[in-house]
């Protein structure tokens, strides 16, 4: 099963990522949506799970949750907006994971790329796609896309879509 994961669109989502995204049987946004116009394009899609993010209105806070806790071909997951990393997680994670432990987090938000290990808690994989808006601190937009085959995470890469301030026009 291929993954597609993007965060912290900030109410621009390019077009680029549809192209990246096409042969991904699910994508995961990791919140940060910022415009509910967004959720239609989302259809797009083939199978699309989201949660929303600090700066979301009620409109994205009603079609998405905070935290989505999910399987994934033979994988527990958990996708939420503001997570931490490891080790430095948020006290909610951090009290998610004293009851018990997903296989991926996936958590936006800081707008930093993060792909890594919790050797604290094996075998969790953390992943941060970074962000793929025009707004905010990143230098780069960035996404992640992967493949699960039962329980083994493959081919990870990540997609860049070009710095933040630099736009391409599609006619």
């Amino acid at each position: 099963m291929k993954i597609g994961i993007f965060s912290d669109t900030h109410g621009w989502i390019d077009p680029k990522i549809f192209d990246h995204f096409e042969k991904c049987d699910e994508v995961w946004h990791a919140g940060d949506i910022g415009d509910a116009k967004l959720l239609t394009a989302f259809d797009q899609f083939n199978h699309f799970r989201a949660v929303h993010g600090n700066i979301d209105d009620s409109i994205i806070r009603q079609k998405y949750p905070v935290f989505q806790s999910f399987q994934c071909e033979q994988l527990h997951v958990w996708l939420m907006h503001i997570t931490g990393h490891p080790p430095l997680y948020t006290p909610e994670i951090r009290t998610k994971l004293s009851q018990t432990q997903p296989d991926i987090l996936v958590g936006g938000h800081s707008h930093i790329l993060r792909v890594m290990h919790d050797v604290k808690h094996p075998p969790l994989l953390y992943l941060n796609p970074g962000a793929a808006g025009r707004h905010g601190s990143h230098y780069m937009r960035t996404l992640l896309r992967f493949e699960i085959n039962n329980k083994n995470i493959n081919h990870i890469e990540v997609i860049e879509l070009g710095k933040r301030g630099t736009l391409v026009n599609y006619h």
